[in-house]
């Protein structure tokens, strides 16, 4: 028997796949608007390693890793240096594929949609949850309505939701009912790439993209939702919750969590500037290496 620390329960559950002989597993991948550090690494070395062994266990495996083509990130950075998002998008992805296939990751049967390719599909998604009354326009944007879901939020990162509003707090000008309500579709801006949705031209908030790719691939119900710790709130926790209540379902059955790969002592992050490309690293070391060290 398998038995996997589930993040949901908090213990070690065993594993009863929905279907016998085959496991769905979904994992976020990368934001491509610059090359990998190893910290992006580590969630792709790890979940690799945890596909493989379920091969070698006799399952087969439904991989899906995305790549998020579309956020502020990325849009900052077509505008600084005046390209298309597509641009960006392409050019990281390349870079992407030229480092991973280094660390030998297996992409054999990978499925590796790009959020700007499911657009539809999350426009679905929204639509439901505003019908169902979990979710509201406002000015163009729509948002998740954390209270109508309050039975359930916290339950992925153990928090309660007295807690979080406590710590919350709303600016003046949002235009939100409550600071825990989040983006499922923000309103278009100049010099942002946009699409048509019923509520006006604009673009995906990040939560909802990973919904609409696992549903597309896997369904309503998968076995594995994989990721780093760091997503474990928000974006975790608000994907769960809009599944849940835009889809039906149970949503993912178990949530498996990497840790961090530290530099000086805090968590490797592009945002704080402490970060060692693996490309970089992969000019002193050869690439299997790597991949054990970070094992």
């Amino acid at each position: 028997m398998i038995k996997i620390y589930n993040t949901l329960t908090g213990h070690l559950d065993d594993f009863k796949p929905l279907k016998e002989n085959e496991v769905s597993m979904y994992v976020c991948g990368p934001t491509v608007y610059n090359y990998i550090h190893i910290g992006n690494a580590r969630p792709a070395i790890f979940f690799d390693t945890v596909r493989r062994y379920l091969e070698y266990r006799g399952y087969k495996v439904n991989y899906v890793q995305n790549f998020t083509d579309v956020d502020d990130k990325m849009i900052n950075k077509a505008n600084i240096e005046n390209v298309s998002i597509k641009e960006i998008a392409e050019r990281y992805i390349k870079a992407y594929f030229e480092d991973t296939s280094k660390i030998n990751l297996k992409e054999e049967g990978m499925i590796r949609p790009k959020a700007t390719e499911n657009i539809n599909e999350m426009i679905e998604i929204i639509q439901s949850l505003v019908d169902k009354g979990y979710a509201y326009e406002s000015n163009g944007d729509v948002y998740f309505e954390v209270k109508k879901y309050r039975d359930g939020y916290g339950e992925l990162s153990k928090q309660n939701i007295e807690d979080l509003e406590s710590g919350a707090r709303i600016d003046v000008n949002e235009i939100k009912r409550d600071a825990l309500d989040f983006a499922l579709w923000k309103s278009s801006k100049p010099n942002e790439p946009s699409w048509d949705s019923p509520w006006g031209k604009g673009r995906p908030g990040w939560h909802i993209e990973c919904s609409a790719m696992s549903r597309k691939y896997l369904g309503n119900s998968f076995d594995i939702h994989g990721g780093g710790l760091d997503l474990i709130f928000p974006h975790h926790e608000n994907e769960m919750a809009q599944s849940k209540c835009g889809c039906g379902g149970t949503f993912a059955r178990y949530w498996m969590h990497n840790g961090y790969i530290n530099i000086n002592g805090e968590k490797m992050s592009k945002s704080s500037g402490s970060f060692i490309l693996l490309r970089d690293i992969l000019k002193h070391f050869e690439g299997r290496v790597i991949r054990l060290f970070v094992l």
